[in-house]
């Protein structure tokens, strides 16, 4: 996958991502397009899959790592369809027709209980600052895509983004946290730095550790339960696949710990791995 540049607020950034926030109550940015929004939604269903409407372009995307098995980038590998509207894609982790729904959520073992917080993602967020840049971290969040390691990590370099160098490398390593755990905010201008997503859908892989992730809704797809109810909405957000986060619907990284795998081929997957994306300074 082609990352798009990094930007806040200037015009390689959608306008429906640019946002003025004071730091005292920041938000996240996300799609209030209504075209969106009439498009393109996931309905997470109570005790079975997920319902992908609009047929949003749904791909693996496999994290691609250096020579120290960092991780750097992301790979895009096959192409799923989404021709059915509904597609049905599974959350317990059980199907055998993976990514899709075969009914195995009525037999599997699994609690598909929905039992992550309402409120915002930043209101549970740390707020680590630098000379620069603020950093936002709600650890529970976390889908160990490790983006935050390469270089120094991510809070590390927030604290030292007064170096152009750290500032660079802090801003890419947060933008690219597929769950949206982390952000970097330009500390004068108070707008966070966002890769501008058009509505996608990806299935995680991590060659690495050996295991498969979550499904990660970017572009800012709305997000809802069969009540009605919705999700917050966001540029990027990673639901669970696997069955066994303890943050359902989304992603909490656990699949990493019990090296769950979709059985699916990650062969192939386009092996070049795309050049950092060069970060558009704030206006």
């Amino acid at each position: 996958m082609r990352l798009p540049n990094i930007c806040i607020g200037e015009r390689l950034l959608s306008p429906l991502f640019q946002r003025t926030v004071a730091m005292n109550s920041m938000s996240h940015p996300k799609n209030n397009s209504a075209d969106t929004s009439a498009v393109f939604s996931v309905t997470v269903t109570e005790r079975g899959p997920l319902l992908v409407h609009g047929r949003p372009p749904l791909t693996l995307q496999i994290i691609a790592t250096d020579e120290r098995n960092e991780s750097r980038s992301f790979r895009t590998g096959q192409r799923f369809s989404t021709d059915a509207e509904p597609t049905a894609l599974c959350r317990c982790g059980a199907s055998k027709r993976k990514p899709y729904c075969d009914g195995s959520h009525t037999r599997a073992e699994w609690d598909p209980t929905l039992t992550a917080s309402e409120e915002p993602l930043l209101e549970g967020a740390e707020r680590i600052e630098g000379e620069t840049l603020v950093l936002t971290d709600n650890p529970a969040y976390c889908v160990f895509a490790r983006f935050c390691h390469p270089d120094g990590d991510t809070w590390t370099l927030t604290e030292h983004s007064e170096d152009p160098a750290a500032r660079k490398q802090a801003i890419r390593e947060a933008s690219l946290c597929p769950s949206a755990r982390l952000t970097a905010w330009d500390r004068t201008t108070k707008r966070p730095y966002e890769f501008r997503y058009e509505p996608s859908l990806g299935l995680i892989e991590d060659p690495v550790v050996g295991a498969s992730g979550g499904v990660w809704v970017r572009g800012g797809i709305p997000i809802r339960r069969e009540d009605g109810r919705t999700y917050e909405l966001r540029n990027r957000v990673v639901l669970c696949r696997c069955g066994q986060s303890a943050n359902k619907p989304y992603c909490d990284g656990t699949h990493a710990a019990v090296k769950w795998q979709d059985g699916l081929e990650a062969a192939a997957a386009e092996r070049t791995e795309e050049p950092a994306p060069e970060p558009v300074p704030a206006e």
